[in-house]
């Protein structure tokens, strides 16, 4: 008999995966078989950023994660688990402020944590300190007790990011969460994202129109086909470290620059429909080679 100790543990199950995903609203189909697995990293979630043309089930995969969506056919797993609904494992920021606007900075912060204090095992004390170390970890200490319509875009959507990380998510979801902010507090706001991802470390998917964000953003990127979406390409070993680095230095050097050339050719070619849809969510063409 083979001893006891010689048997391995069965690895841990992935964080997120997709199993043959569609999702199909009446005759119109916005998802077609899409398949992943995001495996589980101790101490670390995986950042992906997501492109593809308008309409394509960008968003309506954010929504089947969240747990908004149902897929019509496959399904859609966290820890080995199918999604049944929304859940405090999974956080959700978008596109339009979303603060309740008869709260202040602080109180917004603490409204899940009072709701799920008992879940989380936190009493008032514990509670108040995290709302009170969120805020500060994304810069509105001085604005704690102001009201939404008192805060510009830019600090709307930091209150946003606490409130998501104060339940402290295993997965988060942006929907374009800068899409509406000017250019400067827009690269404020990404360097501010991936510090908060590598210090808390949640496994983020995060939807944009911007090959540049994209890329800066992520630590690989997907690539949707056209309507019904599909994983056309999974860019990873292009894609160059961020952490630490501003956004308007990490454009200029020579390894980012390489990177959105990588992955605006792969853009294009997806555009221009020359990734048949049939083999879009399967196999994977070489991003990296240029045309």
């Amino acid at each position: 008999m083979t001893p006891a100790s010689t048997f391995a543990p069965p690895p841990p199950s992935p964080i997120v995966e997709a199993r043959n995903a569609t999702v199909r609203f009446g005759a119109f189909a916005a998802l077609n078989d899409v398949s992943f697995s995001i495996p589980h990293v101790p101490n670390h979630g995986e950042f992906i950023a997501i492109i593809g043309p308008s309409g394509c089930g960008k968003s309506t995969l954010l929504n089947l994660l969240a747990g908004f969506l149902r897929p019509t056919d496959g399904e859609i797993l966290v820890r080995g688990r199918p999604i049944a609904g929304p859940g405090r494992d999974r956080g959700m920021i978008f596109q339009q402020y979303s603060s309740f606007p008869h709260l202040t900075v602080f109180q917004n912060v603490m409204f899940g944590l009072k709701i799920n204090a008992r879940h989380l095992g936190l009493d008032a004390a514990a509670g108040k300190a995290r709302a009170e170390d969120l805020i500060k970890q994304v810069g509105l200490t001085a604005h704690r007790d102001k009201y939404p319509h008192q805060l510009s875009g830019g600090q709307q959507q930091r209150v946003a990011i606490a409130r998501s990380l104060a339940m402290e998510p295993q997965i988060l979801l942006l929907d374009e969460p800068f899409s509406a902010l000017d250019e400067p507090t827009r690269l404020e706001m990404q360097e501010l994202l991936v510090e908060l991802w590598n210090r808390t470390h949640p496994t983020i998917f995060c939807v944009t129109h911007s090959v540049s964000e994209a890329v800066y953003l992520g630590e690989r990127v997907w690539i949707f086909t056209q309507a019904p979406g599909q994983i056309a390409y999974d860019i990873r070993d292009a894609i160059p470290p961020s952490v630490g680095i501003p956004p308007l230095v990490a454009q200029e050097r020579a390894e980012f620059k390489e990177a959105v050339f990588v992955v605006t050719e792969a853009f294009r070619r997806v555009s221009e429909g020359h990734l048949k849809q049939a083999s879009a969510g399967k196999a994977k063409p070489d991003p990296q080679a240029r045309p």
